[in-house]
């Protein structure tokens, strides 16, 4: 089985390079030790010596000290050595609070969202038909979810106190007559009306029976049973076809009644436009209504037929939910296409929505990164953190060893200058 690729090689290649380099110097620095003393007695056998041996000294205390941050150095438990893995949590914590409060601060997020055109990268995503139906799509999927949660108890007793309240004063009466506004002008009025007049037509038609005895019964009570005999029957026929009859003439578009109902309903809903206290009036009515127990159970049996109809929709590819959702969104698009206030006010309401988020998540990122470094196994936390500084510490080495080889053969060369001899 084939082994996945290393992506550390080349972090570990240069490490190991480095790490040989410094190593090497150290060997070179012995090994000029021991020259020196294997050249003939005299200064410069001295000035190599003391040189030698203080780039040797400096190179281990600084191979000493890089070692002790990952490791116990030739694995001997010596105190404070292994300083990564043992304060692993202490170190995470100090990463992620430097890395919350220092880079992601206030002042930076809002420079670069002041760069970043938010609205542009929108707009792109919503003009692209294979992206905005695929969200459509998801949109759609937590429809049902959204719809249900309306029915928790909390929420429906919430809603059942709020509803009435919020269309029980002038409040309702305005929103009520813009509502019906809107129906005269697109002449959906004469629909709900045409609608109302079938609905009576069938009602009549199933309790026809129930009429016409109720009818014989009213004549028998008020002309005896001789004439309910004789003539309620027919009476019973006449009055039933005689509504019939009225029903038949508002049928046609242009009727009296419907035109006296278009006016009627005009007038009205100007009166709650302009009057208040007609406004107040309709509120308090609807608020009333809304009230009573039957009327919300009636508009709660209307509301789970309506949502299981719903999610039958939301649920099928071809269904409607998905179409105007991705309407709605291919709508937006094209608004922030055209609409330089809209994608004004939303570049504006994105930053303020980040810069608000911006104490929450930083807590947040500090905590991640403070969880994931504690996460690590001591082995894990030392190998990456050696791989990406560890090339930069073996110069710490190699810059001891060649600062301490000079150093060393420096002072010894003022110390002679100064007394005749230096004693190194």
């Amino acid at each position: 089985m084939l082994q996945a690729p290393d992506p550390d090689r080349p972090l570990r290649e240069a490490l190991a390079r480095h790490r040989a380099f410094a190593t090497l110097l150290l060997v070179i620095m012995a090994g000029l030790t021991l020259l020196s003393y294997a050249l003939p007695a005299g200064w410069p056998a001295d000035l190599l010596g003391a040189a030698a041996k203080a780039g040797l000294v400096g190179g281990i205390a600084d191979w000493f000290a890089v070692t002790a941050l990952f490791r116990h150095p030739l694995g001997l438990p010596i105190p404070h050595t292994a300083i990564i893995p043992a304060q692993k949590e202490r170190l995470g914590r100090a990463l992620g609070n430097f890395v919350a409060n220092h880079v992601f601060t206030q002042a930076d997020v809002a420079r670069t969202l002041a760069g970043l055109d938010v609205p542009a990268i929108i707009q792109r995503f919503l003009s692209d038909p294979l992206a905005t139906r695929p969200a459509a799509e998801a949109l759609a999927r937590l429809l049902p979810r959204a719809l249900r949660s309306i029915e928790d108890g909390r929420a429906a007793r919430l809603f059942a106190r709020l509803l009435p309240r919020l269309l029980g004063g002038e409040a309702g009466g305005t929103v009520l007559a813009s509502a019906l506004r809107g129906l005269v002008e697109g002449g959906r009025h004469q629909e709900v009306f045409s609608f109302l007049l079938e609905q009576i037509r069938l009602l009549l038609a199933t309790k026809e029976a129930q009429l016409r005895r109720a009818v014989e019964e009213r004549v028998s009570e008020y002309g005896g049973r001789l004439v309910g005999w004789a003539i309620g029957a027919s009476i019973a026929r006449r009055v039933l076809s005689a509504i019939n009859n009225e029903l038949d003439k508002m049928g046609p578009e242009g009727s009296e009644l419907r035109v006296a109902f278009d006016a009627w309903i005009r007038h009205e809903i100007s009166r709650m436009e302009s009057e208040p206290s007609r406004a107040r009036e309709i509120g308090m009515a609807l608020r009333r209504v809304l009230s009573h127990e039957t009327v919300r159970t009636w508009g709660w049996d209307i509301w789970l037929r309506l949502r299981r109809v719903l999610e039958e929709d939301a649920a099928n590819p071809r269904g409607r939910s998905i179409a105007i959702i991705d309407g709605i969104l291919t709508d937006l698009g094209r608004r922030l296409a055209e609409d330089p206030a809209a994608r004004a006010r939303l570049q504006n309401m994105a930053e303020e929505a980040v810069i608000r988020l911006l104490p929450v998540a930083r807590e947040q990122i500090a905590q991640f990164i403070a969880g994931v470094v504690a996460g690590w196994d001591s082995a894990t936390l030392t190998d990456r953190l050696e791989l990406r500084v560890g090339k930069d510490l073996q110069f710490v080495r190699i810059n001891g060893t060649l600062v301490g080889f000079l150093v060393g053969g420096v002072v010894y060369a003022v110390l002679r200058g100064i007394f005749g001899h230096a004693g190194l």
